[in-house]
């Protein structure tokens, strides 16, 4: 039985989430602050496959408590629970290291269907972790290991999330070639049609934050004007 944690200040919403996914087959943890969600989460981390992070909440809001799972826990799943529709609010929470968000108010369809897409690719990384050779490509400055999941520049390590190791898995596969977002959609999130090309612009952001010397003028992460991105060598 998968187990997420859902930190949710308003009872009443926390308890509708957590009815819904008990009714979807899944263990559910329960935390009305933001230091209970790090209890729990430390309490509970070898068996946590998904965080459900509401962004405003007491004591620490869901954005800290986001970058507190994700410092150690590359491989945990993160969605954001949001009323704020505005952009700039969503692009924060992905940058901080969240894999998804929502937007309320959500139907327990919506939210169970984006909690199975990001279930399977938690599960495909776990798959991937357990490859017996340590298999790497190595592109100019730049080693991806294919079993870690580590990303090494110039022998120092970069720790990614899986939504980053499989979107720089999708480049290192096809250096120097321009990768479309419905592509990388489709790879990263197992749906051309799942969200939309802002949840790729955003995670290409934050991976340029973690490779580029300069973020603000990259090198090997280049925008394809009109189509996509493509890894430069």
């Amino acid at each position: 039985m998968k187990t997420i944690l859902i930190a949710e200040d308003e009872r009443s919403i926390r308890e509708f989430i957590s009815i819904n996914l008990k009714l979807g087959g899944y263990n559910v943890l329960e935390a009305a602050d933001g230091n209970e969600a790090i209890r729990l989460f430390d309490e509970n981390s070898d068996i946590i496959d998904i965080a459900l992070l509401d962004i405003m909440m007491p004591e620490k809001d869901g954005v800290e408590v986001c970058k507190y799972i994700r410092k150690d826990n590359p491989n945990t799943g993160i969605i954001f629970l949001s009323a704020k529709a505005q952009e700039q609010d969503r692009i924060s929470g992905l940058i901080s290291g969240a894999d998804d968000y929502i937007t309320k108010p959500f139907s327990p369809t919506e939210l169970l269907a984006r909690i199975d897409v990001l279930l399977r690719r938690v599960s495909y990384g776990k798959e991937l972790l357990n490859r017996k050779p340590a298999d790497t490509i190595t592109l100019g400055r730049f080693t991806l290991d294919l079993k870690k999941h580590y990303l090494y520049k110039d022998d120092t390590q970069i720790e990614l999330t899986q939504t980053e190791y499989l979107m720089l898995e999708c480049f290192f596969m096809n250096p120097d070639t321009s990768v479309d977002r419905t592509t990388i959609l489709l790879k990263v999130w197992g749906d051309a049609n799942y969200g939309d090309d802002k949840l790729v612009d955003v995670n290409i952001r934050r991976l340029r934050l973690k490779i580029e010397d300069d973020p603000s003028n990259p090198v090997h992460l280049i925008t394809v004007w009109g189509r996509g991105y493509r890894w430069s060598i």
